[in-house]
């Protein structure tokens, strides 16, 4: 294999690992409330659903997730655009989540986290009750 210098492919190199994307961007992300659930949509195109992690720790959720090139190691690269490596998110669940019953699925590139409300922060209705003692009022005549 024959090497040729390229000094443009080292400034981009250089200018690529400076600047390189931040999660956010490797792992874009639409979150959504349903009326018992919360629902994130993370795209993870390319990566295999083995290599998916999902961790609930002090009410931090931790998705890692790992995109290989699948090409050889002994190649010269033209150009080199998508990202790969191991990637990781983190989302803060708030009290009002059932972390206990998070589910998630892998689809066509996309991980979706359903995270269900807690029962005890659905809002609800609180029933009014009246007593069951009755008052009569009378009117005394004698008192005229």
């Amino acid at each position: 294999m024959t090497t040729y210098y390229d000094p443009f492919r080292e400034i981009g190199r250089l200018f690529n690992s400076t600047l390189r994307a931040p999660s956010s961007v490797a792992m874009p992300m639409d979150l959504y409330r349903t009326k018992d659930s919360f629902i994130a949509r993370i795209d993870l195109p390319g990566v295999d659903p083995e290599t998916i992690d999902i961790d609930v720790e002090d009410r931090t959720m931790t998705v890692r997730a790992e995109r290989s090139n699948g090409v050889e190691e002994d190649v010269e690269w033209l150009t080199r655009e998508r990202s790969t490596g191991t990637f990781a998110r983190q989302l803060t669940l708030g009290h009002s989540v059932a972390v206990d019953r998070i589910e998630a699925d892998y689809s066509d590139g996309v991980l979706t986290l359903t995270i269900p409300v807690a029962d005890e922060a659905k809002p609800r209705k609180v029933q009014v009750t009246r007593s069951g003692t009755s008052h009569q009022i009378t009117h005394d005549e004698s008192a005229e």
